[in-house]
């Protein structure tokens, strides 16, 4: 299964474009900080990522404020030159 739902801040918010089935793409980056644990042990997460929303969800991201904190829900998959990750929201909860 590939699902991941995360708690991040916008920090950065690319302009609208469409793919070429004609389809709005928004593309994000998200921040995230939070203490979790592990091995019973705390420990500070923190990570910033690549996110993209397409349909309707990118006009939803859209007006989005930077700053702002959500919860989102999608999946993960390469990116198109194969060097890193993209988080596909496809969720807002």
């Amino acid at each position: 299964m590939n699902r991941m739902v995360l708690e991040a801040v916008v920090v950065e918010r690319g302009a609208m474009r469409y793919t070429p089935a004609g389809l709005p793409a928004l593309e994000l980056h998200l921040a995230h900080e939070s203490m979790v644990t592990e091995a019973e042990q705390p420990r500070r997460a923190q990570l910033e990522m690549k996110a993209v929303g397409i349909g309707a969800m990118a006009e939803a991201l859209s007006r989005f404020e930077l700053g702002s904190t959500h919860q989102f829900a999608g999946f993960m998959t390469s990116q198109r030159n194969g060097r890193g990750l993209v988080f596909h929201v496809t969720e807002l909860l």
